[in-house]
């Protein structure tokens, strides 16, 4: 039944901000402008006009506002700070800095490819940012705050304590409060207490921020903004940028990790056996030293991870796509199971009324003052009365004495009517299959219709009150209001799509089971002509998932019930994607692993979602996920290519220090090797399309390809060092040795990059090719050659150096074949 807040005449509002305060918490009589009843107050009142205009700009000039920072992207400095100050830079920034002291400067040429690289990683993240922040403003609520009497929508921070916040179905508490009027208000709090039932809201009764309507509408007054309210006091210390939990983020961590372990006693004997060896020349010593370290540090990698992500940000941004969480870019890569609301999603969210078919020899003109009656009677209509307000626009001829607005629980809304004659009856308007019982003929005419995918709706008739629990029992049926969606025109395309990329697709629907298996059927989904009624589903969650692996389509699925369908596949060990824009589909886009909203979608659907499609197009998807898959799939090819040079460069460092000889290389010898077999390639190879599934186990994934790769290219490398060691003899024989050694090397490494670009295509093949010809035009110039102190003496050891790579190579193709037939991704 229809409630509202009385208007008494309370005492003045105390001046001071922290008595406002208490008197608003403690529920507390207000002035007249801003009422807030107590329990148990009449049902009709005058609706509160809200706060004026100059007790507004008191509380903003005493900071009474819900100030609360809303970031979808982190800060400039942040930024800047994560890019510049980080473990490996310090290390390398340490090392150039030695570099620069014992000179020449060529051999800290590692130190600008870092500063390079940092400002890359700055300036996309910066560009990432505006994007975000560009779509956080058009996608942000606005919340409808009554002021003078006037109500109007505004941003979330200008709201002030005091405000009265007018609440409709779907809508998100954005501040505490104490409700001042009520329609019906039924608010869900479960995200916050983990309450299940929704909770009929009085007035006088507390609002927590962060609860959504599901049902009826109301107003309540701010009595906490900003850091005090509740929702603001859970999230104090993340902000919408906080990242879920990513695979390929933890991964990585825990490979520097490692790696960090593995530098620090390799360097320290690598510092210690140069200088021995060295003494007579200290600054050869340090150089050398210089360079057994700083290929350690796999520097890119976590470079272009970043860089990676926020290209994808910018790219699916330019698609009016907006990503609250940056990892749901890389899960819903990894998602098998993305479940579907069929309103919203496969179809627009308008309908038609196509048909009025009275039954039971029912009066059609008094049928259709009814239909406009109760869409007069609900000031906030779902899209189905919205269709039938504008096919019955005359309702003003009943006084409606009582309503039910309509819920996702119940599917049926009504009100009661006083009628021109005199006769007062309640009339309700919903699910044909929830208002009448199993083998009513009226069924048979409903299916009938649903079978081609309309949307079948029930008049009925009852003589209990709209508040009585009872009043869906023993209904007179009136008519069946026929109504016909509209399919998306892009649906099809998307369907098609995730089948094609192995993508199971279930439709989990609040609709009729044989109506949503209709709609389906026309877009071509598998599956839809067995469509199941979900309240014959198994509540065993175990029975549950296997009946949902079974199916495709699911129609009159609950709310909760949706939640749990969620929770069953994830137990089978899917991945789940939720899309959705209804108030009934928040908890379900809560718990699976990827929410997306549309951006029509209600407050709450947005609030909880990871990914929020701003252009209401469910074909943005398919770029969502081939973002993902590119991030992930080649940050797998670049991360083997750095740690491939990680573990080389470990086994060089331990093999030297073994050996007691000089280290074979000159920093700026591995920072040619780096740039040409590593940086360059990675670069593209980490923006290029991938299409592949996502795969899970990243680090296992990277290291037993990098491992064996790193160990053969390390043990070749040393070899043709020894060998060129006993080779050249006399004072500049180790330049010649240090040539020979980069020859080797550089083929190993550029074999692998071969290996890791698989499979082929003519940019691929052609990036390889280019490398390979960089190096010829550095050891065939002559002053490269000097620059880059490399130079081929003779003919044997040049060609004992092919020789030797040629060996690893067939090493590497061995090692790759057993690593994919025993340790399939």
């Amino acid at each position: 039944m229809t409630q509202r807040a009385q208007t008494g005449g309370g005492q003045p509002e105390p001046s001071g901000g922290a008595g406002t305060r208490q008197a608003i918490d403690a529920g507390a009589e207000l002035d007249p402008v801003h009422p807030v009843a107590p329990p148990g107050a009449g049902r009709r009142a005058v609706a509160a006009r809200g706060l004026t205009a100059t007790e507004v700009a008191e509380r903003v000039a005493r900071g009474e506002v819900n100030d609360v920072p809303v970031r979808s992207s982190r800060s400039t400095a942040d930024i800047i700070r994560a890019n510049v100050f980080t473990r490996f830079n310090a290390i390398i920034g340490v090392l150039f800095l030695i570099i620069l002291v014992v000179g020449p400067i060529q051999d800290g040429l590692f130190g600008f490819v870092i500063v390079a690289n940092t400002a890359i990683g700055i300036v996309q993240e910066l560009r990432a940012k505006r994007t975000l922040d560009h779509l956080a403003v058009i996608g942000e609520a606005r919340p409808t705050i009554r002021r003078d009497g006037v109500p109007a929508e505004i941003p979330t921070a200008e709201i002030v304590l005091g405000d009265l916040v007018e609440l409709g179905p779907g809508d998100k508490a954005v501040v505490d409060g104490a409700v001042a009027e009520t329609d019906s208000l039924e608010i869900d709090e479960s995200l916050l207490t983990g309450e299940a039932d929704p909770v009929l809201k009085r007035p006088g009764d507390r609002v927590m921020s962060g609860s959504f309507v599901v049902a009826g509408g109301g107003a309540f007054t701010a009595t906490r903004v900003g850091r005090e309210a509740y929702a603001a006091q859970l999230a104090e210390e993340a902000s919408r940028f906080t990242l879920v939990r990513s695979e390929l983020r933890s991964g990585i961590s825990e490979i520097l990790k490692y790696v960090t372990w593995m530098m620090i006693p390799t360097a320290i004997g690598l510092i210690i056996s140069q200088s021995v060896i060295q003494d007579h020349d200290w600054r050869e010593a340090v150089r050398r030293m210089v360079a057994g370290i700083v290929p350690m540090v796999p520097e890119g990698l976590v470079l272009l991870t970043s860089v990676a992500f926020a290209i994808g940000v910018i790219r699916l941004g330019r698609r009016k796509c907006l990503v609250q969480e940056l990892p749901a870019i890389e899960g819903l890569a990894r998602v098998d199971v993305v479940c579907l609301d069929k309103t919203g999603t496969l179809t627009e969210g308008g309908m038609d009324v196509t048909a009025l078919r009275p039954l039971g020899g029912a009066d059609e003109q008094r049928v259709r003052l009814a239909l406009g009656a109760l869409g007069a009677a609900d000031p906030r209509p779902n899209a189905s009365l919205q269709a039938v307000i504008e096919a019955y626009p005359d309702g003003q001829h009943w006084r409606c004495t009582g309503s039910l607005p309509f819920s996702s629980a119940r599917k049926y809304s009504g009100a009661r009517f006083d009628e021109a004659d005199g006769r007062a009856t309640t009339w309700l308007l919903g699910a044909p299959d929830v208002l009448l019982p199993a083998g009513d003929p009226v069924l048979t005419e409903a299916d009938d219709l649903n079978t081609r995918g309309l949307r079948v709706l029930l008049l009925a008739r009852s003589e209990r009150e709209p508040d009585d629990p009872e009043v869906a029992r023993q209904v007179t049926p009136s008519a069946l209001v026929v109504l016909e969606q509209r399919l998306r025109p892009d649906a099809g395309d998307t369907l098609r799509y995730f089948a094609e990329q192995n993508v199971d697709a279930k439709v989990l629907s609040g609709d009729n089971a044989v109506s949503v298996g209709a709609v389906a059927g026309k877009l071509g989904l598998p599956g839809a002509e067995a469509p199941v009624d979900a309240r014959k589903l198994p509540a065993e969650r175990d029975r549950m998932a296997r009946a949902l692996d079974d199916g495709t389509v699911f129609g009159r699925v609950a709310p909760r019930q949706k939640q749990n369908m969620v929770g069953a596949l994830q137990s089978h060990g899917h991945t789940v994607a939720m899309t959705g824009d209804g108030v009934n589909d928040v908890l379900a886009l809560k718990d699976a692993d990827i929410g997306v909203s549309m951006g029509s979608g209600s407050e709450a659907t947005r609030a909880v979602a990871q990914i929020v499609l701003l252009n209401n197009s469910f074909a943005t998807l398919p770029s969502v996920v081939a973002e993902g898959r590119r991030v992930i799939g080649n940050i797998t090819r670049v991360a083997t290519l750095f740690l491939t040079k990680t573990v080389y460069s470990v086994l060089l460092a331990v093999l030297v220090v073994c050996s007691q000889v000089p280290y074979p290389f000159l920093p700026r010898h591995l920072t040619l090797l780096s740039t040409l077999t590593i940086g360059v390639p990675a670069f593209f190879l980490a923006l290029a399309p991938n299409k592949e599934r996502a795969k899970p186990h990243f680090v296992r994934r990277v290291m037993r390809y990098a491992m064996p790769a790193g160990l053969i290219a390390g043990a070749a490398t040393f070899a043709t060092y020894l060998l060129a060691r006993h080779h050249y003899s006399g004072p500049q024989s180790l330049p010649a040795e240090t040539s020979v050694a980069t020859l080797t090397l550089f083929l190993i490494a550029l074999w692998v990059l071969a290996i890791v670009a698989r499979p082929y295509t003519w940019w691929r093949i052609g990036l390889v090719l280019a490398m390979g010809l960089c190096f010829l035009v550095v050891i065939a110039t002559p002053w490269l050659q000097s620059f880059f102190e490399l130079k081929l003496v003779g003919t044997t050891m040049p060609w004992t150096a092919v020789a030797v790579a040629a060996v690893a190579v067939v090493a590497l193709e061995v090692a790759w074949h057993e690593v994919n037939l025993r340790l399939p991704g």
